[in-house]
C-alpha cells in the first residue's frame, strides 16, 4: 500500500474510502474500532463499538447506542473523544479525534429505528435496564423490556486524524486536519 499512497491527500481519501467499506462489510477489521471517552470519575474509558455509518463529504461517522449507556452520559459531560481503528490488512492504525453529537428522536432517528427494528439487533436498544446495570444472574439482560426502545444515534464530527503505516521498510505517519496535514515522525 506504501507504494501506491504517496501524498497525504491520496492517504485521506483512502482512509474515507475504508471507513466506508468498513460501515457496510461487518468483516472489515474497521468495523468495530474502540471508542475512548471521559469517564464520569475523569478517567479515560474505552469500549469497542461497531461503526454504521460514514460520511466522507462531512467527514461524520456515525455509530448507534442505547441511550442509557454510559458513553452517552459521558459525552453529554464531555462531546471529545478518539476512535482507534488498526486493520492488520493494511498495516494501519488510525485514530480520529471527533466531538459526538447524541440524537435520540427525530424524524431522521426514527428512520434508523425503523430499520434497526427489523433486526436482530433490535433487542439491544429494548432491554428493561441499562446497559452495565446491575443483575442478579446471567440471565437478566435476556428478559424482554416494555417494548419502549432507547436507540440514539452518535454523530462523531472528525477533527483530526493521526494515521500510521506500518511498513518493513519503515513507517509512515501523518496528521491530517479537514483542510491540512503534515508529516510526523513514526
Amino acid at each position: 500500500m506504501k507504494n501506491d499512497l504517496q501524498t497525504p491527500l491520496e492517504i485521506r481519501q483512502h482512509i474515507w474510502k475504508e471507513l466506508g467499506r468498513a460501515s457496510q462489510d461487518r468483516h472489515h477489521a474497521w468495523r468495530t474500532p474502540v471508542l475512548a471517552t471521559v469517564g464520569s470519575d475523569g478517567a479515560a474509558n474505552a469500549r469497542t463499538v461497531v461503526l454504521r455509518g460514514v460520511d466522507a463529504a462531512h467527514q461524520t461517522l456515525r455509530i448507534y447506542t442505547d441511550q442509557r449507556s454510559a458513553k452517552v452520559s459521558e459525552l453529554v459531560n464531555e462531546p471529545n473523544a478518539l476512535f482507534v481503528f488498526w486493520s492488520d490488512r493494511l498495516n494501519w492504525q488510525l485514530r480520529v479525534r471527533v466531538t459526538i453529537s447524541i440524537e435520540t428522536a427525530g424524524p431522521h432517528v426514527q428512520a434508523l429505528w425503523q430499520q434497526v427494528q427489523q433486526s436482530a439487533a433490535a433487542a439491544d436498544y429494548l432491554g428493561p435496564a441499562a446497559p452495565g446495570s446491575p443483575c442478579p444472574d446471567a440471565q437478566c439482560g435476556t428478559t424482554a423490556g416494555d417494548g419502549v426502545n432507547h436507540f440514539a444515534l452518535l454523530s462523531a464530527q472528525a477533527l483530526e486524524m493521526d494515521w500510521l503505516e506500518l511498513g518493513r521498510g519503515g513507517h509512515r505517519r501523518a496528521r491530517l486536519f479537514p483542510d491540512a496535514w503534515q508529516w510526523l515522525t513514526p
